[in-house]
């Protein structure tokens, strides 16, 4: 499955996950929330979705480093502060939480399930063949700040 690494663009991944998602709360209904409280959790998870990954942005903007995720190899800088400091992909949180947000305005238990295969596959197509490129590139200072720095919180 190798051949899936790096190859589809993570928006791409999310905008997919949102219509499985929207399928299966519609193939399983649930108990739907009230819709001031289906709208209050989206908007609430996707605009701190959103702040994660514009700060993710901005970090990289600092540094004048890529933030092209099907092209880490051509990171010009190791990212470590900031919201680095806190998760090593706060773009892919950020882009977790904003599917949360979906889920709860879905008001499906089943679309949740989505969110299960979403980060499965960032973590094996997306998160580690980035992962062993920053290593090629940065060395003991990208292992140290793998010990140091959680992939996701």
């Amino acid at each position: 499955m190798k051949f899936l690494e790096l190859k589809v663009h993570p928006l791409i991944i999310e905008f997919v996950t949102a219509g499985l998602m929207w399928a299966l709360a519609k193939a399983i209904p649930g108990y739907p929330l009230p819709h001031f409280i289906a709208v209050l959790g989206f908007l609430t998870f996707a605009i701190a979705g959103c702040v994660l990954v514009q700060m993710g942005k901005w970090r990289f903007g600092q540094h004048q480093t890529t933030h092209n995720p099907t092209r880490p190899e051509s990171a010009s800088a190791l990212v470590t502060g900031g919201i680095y400091g806190i998760t090593r992909n706060p773009m892919y949180l950020g882009m977790l939480l904003i599917l949360v947000g979906w889920s709860i305005y879905l008001s499906s238990m089943a679309a949740f399930l989505a969110l299960l295969i979403y980060v499965f596959y960032l973590n094996m197509f997306q998160i580690k063949p980035e992962e062993e490129a920053l290593k090629k590139l940065f060395g003991k200072d990208y292992e140290d700040y793998c010990q140091r720095v959680r992939r996701w919180l």
